[in-house]
């Protein structure tokens, strides 16, 4: 169930992204998420199984019981996110959540964004309500990618980003970028254990969604405007929209891109890299730690008797 929209999610699924046979079948919880039970309960922090909250899909008779249900949603999810990122975190792989309203052009500028990447491990979580169309636009660049279909669902969950996490099997000091429905309101509001949100605006929206959709815009680091090869042939203000995003979030940094004509791509490309640079740092930074740790222990151990 969203806390905003009130949807459920009792019809998601994680389609195999990796192309290889003999996938587990597929199980469902009791809160609707499904996964395969081809992984190691025990080892994987990011796979915290959660308590049965069917309840959550009965409607609150009061606000009060609204109040308590968003809270236990969020923190349910929050919990996923964390394990999420802690998984992340220790292999040094920077993780973005991709979002938008439907249109803007997530999937186009993903490809490009791989082709222009050429040499760096990418990885790709898709998601959308049915089909696995970007899915295969994304395998047919050579990345790996595992689409999660939402059913009646209107975002991702951290819970569903796990299992697709394991289904994709990340390598070190690699890029995952996770593709959110296409959605401006409820993607808003849950943390999938990424680094940054991106929240992406073509040209051929309003330029006043920011102020329209402002979660979104104050919850995302980076907004790419994207589709600018277009604007000699629309009536878009940039300088209005970028100003919209500013009130609402005064620090979001703003690109302006086109996976058509390339301009841009340099600095979204610089901000990536940036990005992995520093995930790869502050893994190696708690690798060395452990390894000071380790040592100070072995020092203030006894020796042993002559």
């Amino acid at each position: 169930m969203c806390i905003s929209c009130g949807c459920g999610n009792d019809e998601a699924s994680i389609a195999g992204g990796v192309a290889h046979s003999g996938d587990a079948p597929l199980h469902t919880h009791a809160d609707g998420t499904t996964h395969s039970h081809a992984h190691d309960h025990g080892t994987e922090a990011a796979h915290i199984h959660a308590q049965d909250n069917a309840h959550l899909h009965a409607p609150a008779p009061d606000a009060t019981r609204r109040v308590q249900i968003e809270q236990d949603i969020l923190a349910k999810n929050n919990a996923y996110a964390a394990a999420n990122r802690q998984a992340l975190a220790e292999r040094g792989i920077f993780a973005l959540n991709l979002v938008s309203s439907p249109g803007s052009g997530k999937t186009t500028l993903l490809c490009k964004t791989i082709a222009l990447l050429a040499g760096q491990a990418v990885a790709v979580i898709e998601g959308d309500q049915q089909s696995s169309l970007d899915a295969e636009r994304i395998r047919a660049t050579g990345a790996p990618a595992v689409q999660i279909n939402t059913g009646r669902g209107c975002h991702l969950d951290a819970h569903m980003v796990g299992h697709a996490m394991q289904r994709l099997s990340l390598g070190e000091d690699s890029l995952l970028m996770i593709e959110n429905v296409g959605n401006l309101v409820c993607p808003a509001a849950f943390d999938l254990g990424e680094a940054h949100k991106v929240v992406i605006l073509s040209v051929t929206e309003g330029e006043d969604k920011p102020v329209k959709y402002p979660d979104m815009f104050r919850a995302a680091s980076l907004m790419l405007l994207n589709k600018i090869d277009l604007l000699p042939h629309l009536d878009f203000d940039v300088d209005a929209a970028m100003a919209y995003a500013r009130r609402v979030h005064p620090e979001i940094r703003i690109i302006r891109v086109s996976a058509t004509s390339g301009e841009g791509m340099g600095e979204w490309l610089a901000f990536l890299r940036e990005g992995l640079a520093q995930a790869g740092a502050a893994k190696q930074e708690t690798v060395d730690s452990l390894k000071r740790r380790i040592a100070e222990l072995e020092a203030q151990a006894p020796r042993p008797l002559p």
